[in-house]
């Protein structure tokens, strides 16, 4: 047998031809088989709850699982982001209740308070402030398709009970 390096350079060619070949082959068919599975797990990861936290315990006999201090939350199926001191997720009722400063931002709105739950079948959010406080909310009114933007009105001309301007 010949050694490699002193193969005919038309050999060399031919053998790395018939090398490459069956590989690309073998890589072409493989290849959509690993875009379903990477797509599959992206769909997964979008509907995946993220909680992160300084403690946290799962109590399979309940299926509640409580994460304390410093709880950071995302839940991109549902662009939701959170932060609080307390969260549950009780698995089988599907519902988080988010305890402790409560900040969640949905899609560019807010809400702000003491305890929120979220109910996760019915992508509604359920706040109650702290003690002799209230619930903050801000929304994002998108302009209506039917109504051009109107310009804010001009600053009025307070008048003085005595009739002269401020």
């Amino acid at each position: 047998m010949m050694p490699y390096g002193r193969l005919p350079k038309n050999w060399l060619r031919r053998l790395g031809i018939a090398l490459i070949i069956p590989a690309a082959l073998t890589g072409a068919i493989a290849m959509p088989n690993v875009s379903n599975r990477a797509l599959a797990q992206t769909e997964e990861a979008s509907r995946a709850l993220r909680v992160l936290s300084d403690q946290q315990f799962y109590d399979a006999r309940t299926g509640i699982v409580t994460a304390i201090g410093n709880v950071r939350m995302s839940y991109p199926a549902r662009q939701i982001q959170a932060t609080a001191a307390q969260a549950q997720y009780f698995s089988r009722e599907r519902r988080i209740v988010l305890s402790g400063n409560v900040f969640v931002l949905q899609q560019g709105n807010s809400i702000r308070g003491e305890t929120i739950v979220y109910l996760i079948d019915e992508g509604l959010f359920q706040a109650v402030p702290q003690q002799n406080r209230q619930v903050e909310s801000i929304y994002i009114v998108p302009p209506s398709a039917e109504q051009p933007p109107t310009p804010a009105p001009a600053t009025p001309n307070f008048r003085t009970p005595q009739g002269r301007p401020r």
